[in-house]
């Protein structure tokens, strides 16, 4: 597969400043930029697609974020910071605010408990400390106590508004272009997968790879 990087434009919407979290996807939904993740890179491995879109915009001091899923398996074990949500529903949002290097990754389970880290690589970061994760806001409409496994329907939300600070960005009005992806995983469910919104040329899943990051452009 060639991997042709996506790229998307970022609306500025001040007013999300002043809205609770539980009310932001309606703003995002009405004025946000929505997308699909639906590319199944590694499609013979992990056939699994999980419906998932994300809509996303700025408000000029933060980057809004919200994920919509449906699935058949749901599994929040992961509750403390920088713990390993990645094995739980999860979803993700990677940033590179100059060039590829340094990248940040936002990892977000379905109970909102956020890793995140610093990262020139995958195996060279700094993780976020609990003062610097305690900006990111949050929600998750599965409430924030931990479960194992479920099996079912579900459709489920996470909000994430992440300080545009925070990645060492400011905001003066006018275009920023950065470069990131969004994803899905859930490494330990009974379905587990690996959906992208841009795609990734690789034989094994890595999202760690900069290389391939679509063009984010702050409006």
């Amino acid at each position: 597969m060639k991997a042709n990087p996506k790229s998307l434009s970022v609306p500025y919407i001040p007013e999300l400043d002043n809205a609770e979290l539980e009310t932001v996807g309606k703003i995002l939904d009405e004025k946000g930029n929505k997308n699909p993740i639906d590319i199944l890179n590694w499609k013979e491995q992990f056939p699994y697609h999980p419906l998932t879109s994300f809509s996303i915009a700025h408000s000029g001091t933060h980057i809004y974020v919200e994920f919509f899923v449906r699935c058949n398996y749901l599994r929040a074990v992961n509750y403390t910071n920088n713990s390993p949500v990645h094995q739980d529903s999860c979803v993700e949002f990677f940033v590179a605010p100059k060039g590829s290097q340094p990248y940040y990754n936002f990892e977000m389970n379905c109970i909102g408990t956020l890793h995140a880290a610093c990262r020139m690589d995958r195996h060279n970061g700094t993780p976020l400390t609990d003062e610097q994760l305690a900006t990111v806001r949050r929600y998750a409409s599965c409430g924030t106590r931990p479960f194992e496994e479920l099996e079912g329907m579900f459709s489920w939300s996470v909000v994430m508004a992440i300080p545009l600070e925070l990645i060492g960005v400011k905001y003066e009005g006018k275009p920023i272009t950065m470069h990131g992806n969004f994803y899905k995983c859930a490494d330990l469910t009974s379905s587990p997968h690996f959906l992208t919104w841009s795609p990734i040329d690789t034989p094994e899943p890595d999202y760690h790879r900069p290389e391939f990051f679509g063009e984010i452009t702050l409006e």
